[in-house]
């Protein structure tokens, strides 16, 4: 069984040199990561900690989530981290996530909204030979309009427009896990942005989710007879950890590696 990801699948369509090394090779990436990833990492596990607490029957306190925002934080930092944008640095990343954090607790006080799982982990087949993985950040229940939630949190510095939402791949396809578990009843779409302290909504008809099915299995033919792999530059190589061991920017990849590939 072939096992994919909504993450794996989208590095394929964005760069096939970086999936080869990553996937295919499985060349250790050279750069940790960047000080988006962390904070995004960071406030991630705050905001799940916020909905434990509630799950257990706890009242989370604003001075308790920003204190375990700054243990992760200081447990996780490594000053290898990449920062690209010159004109910020490393504490103004931390402040962020406290204002993101500070907001979207007043907004959501006293979180009864119905959550009942977080960092649910999904897993379906959607051919005999393949299957999707992933977690959703917060899974809810909504009493009121008989809808199950798929809650995800964004900590991004732009707002995508909206046409962006109705095609998104990665909240679509644990939707369709979803129905498979809880007897088909109709699932709502929410991403969180959190830089705009704004939730936005979503909807799939059946047929839009059983058409993506299709071009998810289109994809992964693409990605199993694939011979070549392609670097492809975008604005997007700042963020890549492999960037040092890319050709496309006049780097080598060490030796070590140069057999596997």
């Amino acid at each position: 069984m072939a096992v994919y990801s909504h993450s794996k699948l989208a590095m394929f369509e964005q760069c096939r040199y970086k999936y080869k090394l990553k996937y295919v090779d499985k060349v250790p990436q050279p750069i940790r990561g960047t000080i988006e990833a962390h904070l995004g990492s960071c406030v991630h596990d705050a905001l799940e900690w916020i909905y434990q607490k509630v799950l257990t029957g706890e009242e989370p306190r604003l001075d308790a989530l920003i204190e375990k925002y700054f243990a992760t934080w200081e447990k996780n930092y490594d000053d290898g981290l990449l920062v690209v944008k010159r004109d910020r640095n490393v504490k103004d990343y931390f402040n962020q996530g406290i204002r993101f954090l500070t907001d979207y607790y007043t907004k959501h006080k006293p979180f009864k909204d119905g959550t009942i799982a977080t960092e649910k982990r999904i897993s379906m087949k959607i051919s005999p030979e393949h299957s999707i993985v992933g977690f959703i950040d917060r899974l809810v229940y909504n009493g009121e309009t008989g809808e199950y939630e798929i809650h995800d949190y964004k900590t991004a510095n732009a707002l995508p427009p909206r046409e962006k939402f109705e095609t998104d791949r990665q909240l679509a396809l644990y939707s369709i896990a979803i129905k498979n578990e809880y007897a088909n009843r109709p699932v709502l779409l929410v991403w969180h942005y959190l830089n705009f302290n704004m939730k936005i909504s979503s909807r799939r008809t059946d047929a839009e989710l059983q058409n993506l099915i299709d071009e998810i299995l289109e994809l992964i033919s693409k990605i199993e007879n694939a011979t070549e792999f392609p670097h492809e530059k975008s604005v997007l190589c700042d963020w890549c950890e492999y960037k040092p061991y890319c050709k496309a920017w006049g780097n080598v990849l060490p030796e070590e590696f140069q057999k596997k590939v």
